[in-house]
């Protein structure tokens, strides 16, 4: 049953920022900010390591682009909020 008390603290936690409109914000350009360290440091940094084997290439290169995914989620759904006129 502790399990439930942290869970609804997850929840409340992502409902706060979800309707937060600054909040939101915020995040979603530190998530767009990291993202794009993460493709300088597969492009120039680690690229020597990841073209040596065509299973890391796809997953890295595949866990970015679901990282991609969440982020333009993010954006849909403030897309959504302000359309809705929150």
């Amino acid at each position: 049953m502790k399990n439930n008390g942290y869970i609804n603290t997850c929840l409340m936690l992502a409902k706060g920022i979800l309707h937060d409109r600054s909040l939101r914000r915020k995040m979603m350009t530190q998530l767009i900010i990291f993202l794009l360290v993460i493709v300088a440091i597969g492009t120039w940094v680690i690229d020597d390591w990841l073209i040596g084997e065509v299973l890391r290439f796809s997953i890295f290169w595949g866990l970015v682009g679901m990282y991609v995914l969440f982020i333009m989620l993010m954006a849909f759904y403030d897309m959504l909020k302000v359309m809705r006129g929150e």
